[in-house]
């Protein structure tokens, strides 16, 4: 593939080498610009990392703290819906830059409908796997946070 170099800085403090692709499939990083990974803004991603890990570490503390006097699934539940909330505000205010509505709840609400389902199964597979009720939460993240940022962004962006 021919590449060509469309912008040069010279490194200082702010600045760096930014190249791009000819096809332009790749934006480039310049001052002034946000990174992108194909059409995904990069600090928008780790912004979303950011209060993911928040919202994911509220779930994981109340489903541990409710874990011993109820069932897991209803543990991990309640866990889910306070998470919820908070990420909800979060992702609009900070992740997305974006102010909270109705219509941005019900789309919300539906990207997270879906992903509490795969939570659900994948938490009751690692279960049904062997994995301890402390530890099956783990990959059941792992494997679903990905699928939820496409999911919400979608919802928060539109």
């Amino acid at each position: 593939m021919v590449f060509k170099c469309k912008i040069l800085y010279l490194c200082t403090i702010n600045y760096f080498w930014a190249f791009d692709h000819i096809d332009d499939s790749h934006k480039i990083m310049m001052p002034g610009r946000a990174m992108k990974i194909g059409k995904f803004d990069l600090l928008e991603i780790v912004r979303f990392g950011v209060v993911g890990v928040l919202a994911t570490a509220i779930h994981y503390g109340v489903y541990l703290l409710l874990n011993p006097y109820m069932n897991a699934n209803i543990a991990y539940t309640i866990g889910y819906v306070v998470s919820f909330i908070c990420n909800f505000f979060l992702s609009n205010y900070f992740t997305f830059k974006t102010k909270p509505s109705v219509k941005k709840g019900f789309g919300f609400a539906f990207s997270h409908l879906v992903n509490y389902g795969l939570h659900i199964v994948f938490l009751n597979m690692f279960l049904y796997l062997g994995l301890s009720e402390t530890w099956a939460p783990i990959p059941t993240y792992l494997l679903v946070i990905p699928i939820n940022f496409i999911l919400v962004r979608f919802f928060l962006k539109k």
